[in-house]
């Protein structure tokens, strides 16, 4: 109800504006210029207009460089860097291009303004201009998808080693799992038709690979270790997220998606970061003044987050698990330490 009465308050004001306009234009004298074609003055007017915005225009987008460019979250993973390079190539490539354009587009405007008595100069066309400004564009193009190829590459074609962590992670409204193998080194057979009471992967019972795998709320990864992830979906098109490893897939219900990467800096090495610990300063700050959190809600502290990066619901919001990445030794007491999809069932 305040947004109706917000907008109709809006849209009076907005009417009563334009009446007055009307009073005002009729209260003209006659002799008054009142002529819809523009002056030379008028002209003068809007090219020096034109100008100023370019220098509004520079000035704003120079701003937002500073003053945004501390949201930039440091990349923590093998390919992070090809993935921020190629990034910023293509920025820079943009800002270039754009900012001439921009300029000689409003410098031109006021150059080339209309003046009494001058006249345009037809120009129809001009075949070495035109392969110019295509041909450049076809190459600089083609040599960043090809560049972009050797990272994509990198991450969807991950070469098994024995050494290589295979994970599932499998998403559900609105949470999600991740599932390792037990010693045998090998997932079980899943399917979505085998979901029953605490089987909530879908795991088959009767496979044996299936019975050391170990479902858990927590994604641990070791760092410098490839880790290849097998993504499954229960119910709807999720998006499995993971933003400081520069990654992202599709998990798609009735198939398996996959790609790789290789965690290269641990949680404890990220949360003591100058970036990171500047960041967490600046939240806790904006917390402490929040009423609303309870006095133990108030100290947050960095984790890595596995996150969904679609629309997936009405808690698609609150649709992530924490990962920890860690040393080999800390991944291996940990995994040591949690229960086997064989021990859950024996105990139901």
């Amino acid at each position: 109800m305040t947004a109706l009465l917000i907008i109709l308050v809006a849209a009076l004001l907005g009417i009563t504006i334009w009446q007055i306009s009307k009073i005002f234009k009729l209260s003209q004298p006659i002799e008054s210029d009142d002529s819809q074609i523009a002056t030379n003055e008028d002209n003068q007017k809007q090219g020096k207009i034109f100008l100023a915005f370019t220098v509004f225009l520079y000035g704003l987008m120079i701003y937002s460089f500073w003053s945004l460019s501390k949201f930039y979250a440091p990349g923590a993973s093998s390919h992070a860097e090809d993935y921020d390079q190629l990034f910023f190539i293509s920025l820079g490539l943009i800002m270039f291009v754009q900012v001439i354009i921009q300029f000689l587009i409003h410098w031109f405007a006021y150059k080339y303004r209309g003046k009494k008595g001058q006249k345009a100069l037809f120009y129809a066309d001009n075949d070495k201009l035109e392969f110019i400004w295509t041909i450049i564009p076809v190459i600089t193009l083609a040599a960043l998808i090809i560049y972009g190829l050797f990272s994509w590459s990198e991450i969807m074609n991950v070469q098994e080693t024995d050494d290589t962590l295979v994970v599932e992670i499998y998403a559900y409204q609105f949470d999600w799992r991740a599932r390792y193998s037990g010693e045998d080194g090998t997932l079980g057979e899943a399917n979505v038709r085998f979901i029953e009471g605490i089987n909530q992967l879908g795991l088959n019972e009767s496979d044996p690979y299936s019975q050391d795998d170990i479902i858990t709320t927590e994604l641990h990864l070791p760092v410098d270790r490839q880790v290849l992830f097998k993504f499954r979906s229960q119910d709807v098109l999720h998006s499995a997220y993971f933003p400081f490893f520069r990654s992202q897939m599709n998990v798609v219900p009735g198939m398996t998606t996959q790609f790789g990467f290789t965690p290269t800096t641990t949680s404890k090495e990220i949360r003591n970061s100058e970036y990171m610990v500047e960041k967490v300063k600046n939240i806790n700050e904006i917390r402490q003044n929040n009423d609303n959190l309870g006095p133990d809600e108030k100290d947050y502290e960095f984790e890595y987050y596995l996150l969904c990066n679609k629309i997936c619901g009405v808690s698609h919001y609150n649709m992530q698990m924490k990962i920890v990445v860690e040393t080999e030794e800390e991944y291996q007491k940990w995994i040591s330490e949690q229960q086997t999809f064989g021990e859950l069932t024996a105990q139901n």
